[in-house]
């Protein structure tokens, strides 16, 4: 499940509207967190052990909490993944910032990569391929990438609609739409196999 939350409405254009907003995963915590109970061992062990020499050595941890446990934190805070009904957009950072925008009819394709780690926790990469300059954008650890490239595919079929000024084509009765499959199994045009698959896709679409 993405879970959305706040992006100004002042980024958005008039009749634009936010479908999706999320941050990264949140597996990008666990080394900062890991760094965090490493240092904070090594500061509580550095206070009881040393006289001398301590306030040198906390300062040095100090130093590495910040970089390797407060920067990482903020970096992910700060990241932003965003669909609206027009664009892809990517936006990272708390003063130097950069973002990716990618127009939803430029998309062409859309393809995830999951390890077989990062599918027990719901996370993956998201390659979008796109006409013009822009090539490739890789939209690293995100939540729920096959969920997110499904919904991706349903807006921009839904943009490239509106941008064409047809009308969607209205769905299915899913009982003719299971009669129909039927019939094509009957006359052997497809297997018990493909017929059960798709007699499922239907139900689950209801």
């Amino acid at each position: 499940m993405l879970i959305n939350m706040p992006w100004p409405e002042d980024a958005l254009s008039d009749d634009e509207e936010i479908i999706s907003s999320f941050r990264p995963h949140w597996k990008l915590l666990f080394i900062p967190l890991l760094w965090f109970l490493g240092l904070a061992a090594a500061m509580i062990l550095v206070s009881w052990k040393l006289d001398w020499g301590r306030w040198v050595l906390l300062a040095i941890l100090l130093v590495l909490v910040l970089w390797f446990v407060v920067k990482p934190l903020i970096d992910w805070w700060w990241t932003r993944y965003v669909l609206t009904t027009e664009r892809l957009i990517t936006r990272s950072g708390l003063i130097a910032k950069k973002g990716v925008e990618i127009p939803l009819e430029r998309i062409t394709n859309v393809n995830f990569s999951q390890t077989a780690f990062e599918r027990i926790l719901g996370a993956g990469d998201l390659l979008v391929e796109s006409a013009g300059s822009a090539g490739q954008s890789k939209f690293k650890d995100i939540p729920h990438p096959d969920d997110f490239q499904a919904l991706l595919y349903k807006v921009r079929e839904q943009r490239s609609i509106a941008l064409s000024g047809a009308q969607p084509t209205p769905p299915q009765d899913p009982t003719e739409a299971i009669r129909n499959l039927a019939k094509l199994k009957d006359d052997g045009l497809i297997t018990e196999a493909e017929y059960e698959e798709k007699r499922k896709q239907i139900l689950d679409e209801m």
